[in-house]
């Protein structure tokens, strides 16, 4: 079945722009873009919009994530062919997206200009650490299980020596299609409560893997592998093969976008 496109001539101007908060579950999607070796979260959205009003949705949203990452404050926006209530669109979204493990949980009329990626100020991540011997079992696949002690406090020192502006060359996947390396890291900070110890990162972007890399290299210090300086050392290397592991998707969490008051509500 073929469905007329909301883009047609004309109708640019007068199609109402709606913006949402999404949580999902990473595990069984490619990520959040539509890609053709599986499954997406933006695949999935649009699909349940089509079914809504019948015609192809394109969604936009405030970060790509990679497959098996979580969200629990995603921001996309879409435009519409007609000015539905927000709660309408809201309903009907979380009911076609069943059995899936997406859900919208806030959605209201945006700005026509609004977009979801260019104008978010900050994005916030959490890394989850379950760090402990015993097996992972209510947690599996929603944290990393590191086995050995953690030392929180080493690794908020080694964390320190990476917040602010730098070439982070050796904290970016291979594969990364930023143009240039350097980034400003606004917060890194380690957090423990009981066996959870929790990562958080904030950024107005960040490259590709970067947070996972970054946890690869706390958790190093947090084991007595790595010191501080080592962490300082890798940095400066500018050199992917002179950086730590890639920790396991399943432990990030995309948590919160920033935008600006002036966006209203959604701002989190």
């Amino acid at each position: 079945m073929v469905f007329p496109s909301l883009q047609a001539a004309g109708q640019a101007e007068a199609m109402p722009r709606y913006r949402a908060i999404v949580e999902y579950e990473g595990d069984g999607f490619v990520g959040w873009q539509r890609q053709d070796n599986g499954l997406s979260v933006q695949e999935v959205i649009e699909e349940a919009l089509v079914n809504f009003c019948g015609a192809q949705v394109v969604v936009a949203a405030a970060g790509r994530t990679d497959s098996g990452v979580h969200a629990r404050g995603q921001v996309i926006h879409f435009d519409l062919d007609h000015d539905h209530p927000a709660d309408d669109v809201m309903g009907a979204v979380n009911f076609h997206v069943r059995p899936a493990r997406v859900a919208l949980l806030a959605v209201e009329l945006a700005a026509p200009e609004f977009h979801a990626r260019f104008d978010a100020l900050a994005r916030h991540y959490s890394y989850r650490i379950i760090n402990r011997r015993a097996p992972l079992a209510v947690d599996h696949g929603s944290a990393w299980h590191v086995v050995a002690p953690l030392d929180v406090g080493q690794m908020n020192l080694a964390a320190a020596r990476l917040v602010g502006r730098h070439d982070f060359t050796s904290f970016r996947a291979a594969q990364c299609q930023a143009r240039s390396p350097e980034k400003t890291l606004d917060r890194l900070t380690v957090t423990r409560d009981g066996d959870q110890v929790i990562v958080r990162a904030q950024a107005r972007s960040f490259l590709h893997n970067q947070v996972r890399i970054m946890v690869g290299a706390l958790k190093q210090v947090g084991e007595g592998k790595w010191t501080p300086d080592d962490v300082t050392a890798a940095l400066e290397a500018k050199d992917r093969a002179r950086g730590p592991q890639t920790v396991p998707p399943h432990g990030l969490y995309l948590t919160r976008v920033d935008y600006s008051p002036a966006d209203g509500p959604l701002n989190g």
